[in-house]
C-alpha cells in the first residue's frame, strides 16, 4: 500500500476506524472523514501512534449534507492528486423519521445519497489514478440487512409512512448500496476502476447508540455476541488490499468471499431508476463515468 492514497468515511470508530488503521499500517496515505472534528483528531493521533505512519489526516464533515459532501470532495482534491481506494463506510440507523438539512429522510441521505454523491465527485480522480497506476477501487459497506430491504420509488422519503423508520429504513438503504454498486460497476467497465460491496457481519461498534429506548438496549445486548471491529473490518481491508480481487468488480462479499444477494438486487431496471433519481436529488448534472 506504499504510495497509495485512501479515503475511509465514518472512520472514528468501529469498522471504519479499524479499516483506516490497517491501511495506514500497510503504508497507505489515509484520509478519514467523519462528522466530529474532535473525534477525527483523536482517531488520527491514535492511528499515527499505533502504526508509526504520519500520513494520516482528516476532513470533518456531516455526510448527510450535500453541501458538506461537495466541500469534502473539493478539500480533498485541493490537497491530493491521486485516490487509489475509496471506502464508503459512513452510516447510521434512526428510530424515528428525521430529515437532513436538504430535507431528505436522514437514513436515505446518509446511507445512500452520501455514497452516491461523494463517489461521483471523486470519480475523475479515481479514474485518473487508475489510468496512471493500473487500478483504483471503490468499496461500499452494505449489510445482509439488504435482504429485507425494498426500494419504493413512490415513497423514498418515507413521508407516507413516517413511523416506518428504524430497521426498515436501514434495510432499504443497504439494498440501495448493493444496487448502486452493481450499476456503478457496469458503468465503469473499461476504466480500471472497480466497485464492490460488502457485508461486514454484525459487529460490536457504536452503531445504534443514537437510538433511544428499548431498541438501544436490545442492540446493546445483541452486541455481546457480535464480532469485534477488527474482525468486522477484515472484508473491507481485503477488498482494499488483496491482489486476489484486482480487476474484480460488481460483486458482493462476506467473509472475504463473493456471495449472491437478494433476487430483488439484480433488477437492472431498478439499478437504472435508482441512479436517475439519485442524480436528480443530488444535483449531479453530468454523470462522470466511462
Amino acid at each position: 500500500m506504499q504510495g497509495k492514497t485512501v479515503i475511509v468515511t465514518g472512520a472514528t470508530n468501529g469498522i471504519g476506524e479499524m479499516t483506516a488503521r490497517e491501511l495506514a499500517r500497510a503504508g497507505a496515505k489515509v484520509v478519514i472523514i467523519s462528522r466530529s472534528a474532535e473525534k477525527c483528531q483523536k482517531t488520527v493521533h491514535d492511528i499515527q501512534s499505533q502504526t508509526g505512519n504520519q500520513n494520516v489526516s482528516y476532513i470533518a464533515a456531516d455526510l448527510s449534507s450535500l453541501a458538506e459532501i461537495r466541500r469534502t470532495a473539493d478539500e480533498f482534491k485541493a490537497k491530493h492528486q491521486q485516490l487509489h481506494i475509496l471506502v464508503n463506510n459512513a452510516g447510521a440507523i434512526f428510530q424515528q423519521r428525521q430529515v437532513s438539512v436538504d430535507g431528505y429522510e436522514m437514513t436515505f441521505a446518509l446511507n445512500h445519497l452520501s455514497y452516491f454523491l461523494l463517489t461521483h465527485l471523486l470519480l475523475d480522480t479515481l479514474k485518473a489514478t487508475a489510468a496512471k497506476d493500473g487500478e483504483a477501487r471503490i468499496i461500499n459497506v452494505s449489510s445482509d440487512a439488504h435482504q429485507a430491504g425494498k426500494i419504493n420509488f413512490d415513497d423514498l422519503q418515507r413521508e407516507k409512512n413516517p413511523n416506518a423508520s428504524g430497521f426498515g429504513a436501514y434495510g432499504d438503504t443497504k439494498l440501495m448500496n448493493v444496487v448502486f454498486t452493481y450499476e456503478l460497476a457496469e458503468r465503469l467497465q473499461g476504466s480500471k476502476v472497480t466497485a464492490n460491496v460488502l457485508h461486514p457481519g454484525f459487529v460490536r461498534t457504536g452503531f445504534g447508540q443514537n437510538i433511544p429506548g428499548i431498541m438501544k438496549t436490545l442492540i446493546g445486548v445483541m452486541q455481546v455476541f457480535a464480532l469485534t471491529p477488527e474482525k468486522g473490518a477484515e472484508t473491507s481491508i481485503y477488498l482494499a488490499m488483496s491482489p486476489e480481487v484486482k480487476g474484480v468488480s460488481g460483486k458482493y462479499f462476506a467473509k472475504k468471499q463473493a456471495k449472491k444477494t437478494t433476487p430483488a438486487s439484480y433488477d437492472r431496471a431498478v439499478w437504472q431508476k435508482l441512479w436517475q433519481v439519485s442524480e436528480q436529488l443530488t444535483g449531479v448534472t453530468q454523470t462522470a463515468y466511462v
